[in-house]
């Protein structure tokens, strides 16, 4: 078992009194395969939530449309009756199809529905946060976000959640989500070569909150990941802890969720709120966003010609 370490320092979400450390977890890996089912050892996942927390990580991310229902369940099975200050976070927008698809579900019915889901399986009488889920499977897609979002304040005014939310969301759609509801936390796709939300978490941390990004290694090319990797190896660590170590000195409203089903990994994992990038290796991490930039200007002029 890991002893409690400092995870980077903590981070209390707006207008909130939930303090978190600014390493967290996220739960979607503990599902079965492509997020769906049981997973192969509940035992296992078990273990790794109960770990997780004894190392000091007091901000879980979760959806009942996990599984369905099954993160919850575990997190439930491991931590409940849960410890003072755990802050778990979940998110609604989708629901699974039988056969795996993820369908959007952003209804009044889906969305009331899906708050009872989440409270029965975790065992809460109310939800600490609630993300509202938007848009494509790591983009954001523009259009308005009012309605879905007036359900979950009404939600909220009526006691079943203290905190609102968003995921995949673009500036304009947090501009507009602010007019509805106070908004604590947004969890987007982001890392050190997909930045395009740079400005964006400029901003949120401006206005004091907390982004919350997921994907650290998602999208890289095989060049992008050779260079990730030419810098773990000269830091003696892995790639993972580089671009977890990374998010953390980017900007210190940015908290992280990696998520685990092995023991090994989360110790890992955690172990990367402790690194500091020398300021040559953070230039070469930089040079990545730089090459991914000019890859995406290419896609544009080719489509533009």
């Amino acid at each position: 078992m890991m002893q409690q370490t400092d995870l980077a320092g903590s981070f209390t979400l707006p207008g909130t009194s939930l303090t978190v450390n600014r390493m967290g977890y996220g739960a979607m890996q503990l599902a079965g395969p492509e997020v769906y089912g049981p997973p192969r050892d509940i035992d296992a996942a078990i273990a790794v939530l109960r770990e997780a927390v004894d190392a000091g990580v007091n901000h879980i991310d979760t959806s009942d449309y996990y599984g369905p229902h099954v993160t919850n369940q575990i997190i439930k099975q491991a931590l409940h009756p849960y410890r003072d200050g755990l802050v778990i976070v979940t998110k609604l927008g989708a629901r699974r199809g039988t056969d795996k698809s993820w369908i959007p579900a952003l209804s009044r019915q889906e969305l009331t529905g899906g708050v009872h889901d989440n409270l029965r399986n975790l065992g809460l009488d109310r939800l600490d946060v609630v993300n509202l889920r938007v848009g494509g499977f790591t983009e954001p897609t523009e259009g308005s976000i009012e309605e879905p979002l007036t359900v979950l304040a009404e939600l909220k005014r009526q006691g079943l959640i203290r905190h609102i939310g968003l995921s995949n969301v673009s500036p304009n759609q947090f501009a507009e989500a602010q007019n509805v509801s106070e908004v604590v936390c947004v969890e987007n796709f982001y890392n050190v070569a997909h930045r395009n939300d740079d400005a964006f978490i400029d901003d949120l941390a401006a206005k004091g909150i907390a982004y919350v990004p997921f994907f650290p290694l998602g999208g890289f090319t095989p060049l992008q990941s050779s260079a990730l990797d030419a810098v773990a190896a000269s830091m003696q660590v892995t790639p993972m802890q580089v671009a977890l170590a990374w998010l953390l000195q980017r900007s210190a409203n940015i908290l992280l969720i990696p998520g685990t089903s092995s023991l090994k990994h989360l110790r890992e994992n955690l172990q990367a709120a402790k690194l500091q990038i020398p300021a040559k290796a953070l230039a070469e991490l930089d040079a990545i966003s730089s090459s991914q930039r000019v890859v995406s200007n290419a896609k544009i002029e080719r489509k533009e010609s």
